[in-house]
């Protein structure tokens, strides 16, 4: 049971992270008509992080499959 809650906090925060960047841009486009440079640098560290959660779940995954490309 912890260890689905971890999965969930993970999951939750990058999807967080995904939604107030676009958030964000929206906003700064609506409001002065352009995007500045740091909200531009908290998008690509929120899809760098985002991207990370959601990848490395994925590598772990297909780590653990047996690989059915082995010689003996």
């Amino acid at each position: 049971m912890p260890r689905d809650n971890y999965k969930i906090s993970r999951y939750t925060v990058a999807v967080l992270l995904i939604v107030s960047s676009i958030a964000i841009v929206v906003y700064q486009v609506v409001d002065i008509r352009g995007v500045a440079s740091g909200v531009l640098f908290y998008i690509a560290q929120a899809f760098l992080l985002a991207g990370s959660i959601f990848g490395l779940d994925e590598y772990v995954k297909r780590l653990n499959l047996p690989n059915h490309f082995t010689h003996k």
